[in-house]
């Protein structure tokens, strides 16, 4: 942390701010992305096949 000093004493302290992280545009298309999208389907049909199921 860096501490400056103003006029009259006072004293300012300012914390490091972190690095900036470059974010690729094809991270979207990542193995994870897929795994989520078909997870997330399958437990759409699930719900609507439980749901058609106890009807």
């Amino acid at each position: 942390m860096s501490v400056t000093e103003e006029a009259g004493g006072r004293l300012n302290a300012f914390a490091k701010e972190p690095k900036i992280e470059v974010i690729d545009k094809d991270t979207r298309h990542s193995n994870g992305f897929w795994l989520i999208i078909i997870a997330g389907g399958l437990l759409l049909v699930g719900l609507i096949g439980f749901s058609i199921s106890i009807s």
